[in-house]
């Protein structure tokens, strides 16, 4: 490897005088002469203000250096590593309690990149080796991680699967992995078999050098399938979403063959844990209560009427039947993945709520009526024949303002409108 990352004082100088400055304007205007690495320090500048809202403790650092823009990006944030690192403690505990653990706890992270994850994870564990194939990144981590204060640490320069053949069977106490997801020509691909590494052609090995795998996986994948294909190897999958975008798909493997994970979806402070029930809904059966149900409450009473949006990482878990036997709501359809509920605010109920104000069909009078006095909305459609563009046009509607308007097919059929405030 090469030597620690050189910066002048006159490249970092530039750094602290412009951190506040346009990157782009910079970039037009900067002096070239000198002892300035121009490139370098842009990317510091805009590394460390994107660093600010995603990573701000490590933009508390000073000694963090940056990588280039697209890296930046592409990093986890500091919500989901320190999701990953409470999972890695909770899974190091469980194993403790279990009497399984060894007394010396090791981490291998064997698809290192940046390292925002392996900076996170490593601090629960007495022993963390980072493995990277890129040089330049492995530079990085060393430079980083010293300057984060972690002093048990190994950066190695290698081949994940080179380095995992290395190992003695039972020598680590967790693995993870967050295979690349590009091929050999750039192109971006989400099956498991064609990232890099294959990790399930690795599955085995991995579990012979640790009890417990961790893997990243794309958001853009389907959990039950990612589940099959690992043939019984899969005991948890993590479910992981911040600001209502789902960001990391984690799967805990582990050496005990299940049928049957527990499924955890997680929006920044909501989590739920769908250990109960998942089989029923894994197979696709029916709620145990019926859609039937939500027309009834839509028309009964004087009760307040709310409408509920599952959050992100809800909806990709898919588990929704389940929802129906946590809270007092219930599915306006099969396909709506919208719920609705008399009374009181189902609490807890992970996602968004929003008060009823009418229900519509599209009928031109009826229409005219539930929008009597609203000049602009926000529109959302599911299992509508409309897209939002052109419902917003039938409707006549700027977006905008303080009313949610939601249209969706009933179990009936019809075609509804649901005129909404955000509770």
């Amino acid at each position: 490897m090469g030597g620690m990352l050189t910066i002048t004082d006159d490249t970092r100088a530039f750094v602290v005088a412009h951190a506040d400055d346009d990157v782009r304007d910079l970039a037009l205007h900067a002096p070239r002469d000198g002892d300035v690495d121009v490139p370098f320090a842009l990317d510091q500048i805009a590394g460390r203000r994107k660093a600010r809202t995603k990573l701000p403790q490590w933009a508390a650092c000073d000694g963090i250096v940056y990588p280039p823009h697209l890296a930046m990006e592409q990093c986890s944030s500091q919500f989901t590593a320190r999701y990953k690192t409470d999972l890695a403690a909770r899974l190091l505990t469980e194993r403790t309690a279990a009497g399984t653990a060894g007394a010396d706890t090791s981490l291998v992270d064997l698809t290192g990149g940046f390292g925002v994850d392996f900076s996170y994870m490593a601090r629960v564990f007495d022993r963390a080796t980072y493995v990277e194939r890129q040089e330049d990144l492995c530079e990085l981590a060393e430079h980083n991680m010293a300057a984060l204060g972690l002093d048990h640490v190994e950066i190695v320069h290698g081949d994940s699967v080179g380095y995992l053949d290395s190992l003695a069977a039972d020598s680590v106490s967790m693995a993870f992995v967050d295979p690349a997801r590009r091929d050999a020509h750039g192109a971006r691909t989400y099956a498991i078999a064609d990232c890099t590494p294959d990790v399930l052609a690795l599955k085995d090995r991995l579990l012979a050098v640790a009890p417990i795998v961790m893997v990243k996986l794309s958001p853009m994948l389907d959990w039950r399938r990612a589940v099959e294909e690992f043939r019984g190897a899969v005991r948890e999958v993590h479910i992981v979403a911040t600001g209502n975008e789902c960001k990391d798909l984690l799967l805990v493997l582990a050496r005990e063959r299940t049928d049957a994970p527990r499924v955890f979806a997680v929006n920044d402070g909501q989590h739920i844990d769908f250990v109960h029930g998942v089989h029923s809904d894994m197979r696709g059966e029916a709620a145990e209560r019926t859609d039937a149900n939500a027309q009834a409450d839509a028309n009964a009473g004087d009760a307040p009427l709310w409408l509920y949006e599952p959050n992100a990482a809800v909806m990709k878990a898919g588990c929704f039947g389940l929802l129906s036997r946590r809270w007092p709501v219930d599915q306006i359809a099969p396909n709506s993945h919208l719920f609705l509920g008399r009374g009181e605010r189902a609490e807890g109920f992970p996602g968004r709520a929003f008060a009823v104000e009418a229900v519509s069909t599209m009928n031109k009078r009826e229409l005219r009526a539930a929008l009597a006095g609203l000049a602009q909305a926000n529109v959302a459609v599911r299992n509508f024949p409309l897209s939002v563009a052109q419902l917003r046009r039938r409707l006549g509607l700027r977006d905008g303002g303080d009313a949610y308007l939601f249209a969706t097919t009933s179990a009936r059929g019809e075609h509804l409108l649901y005129v909404t405030r955000r509770a």
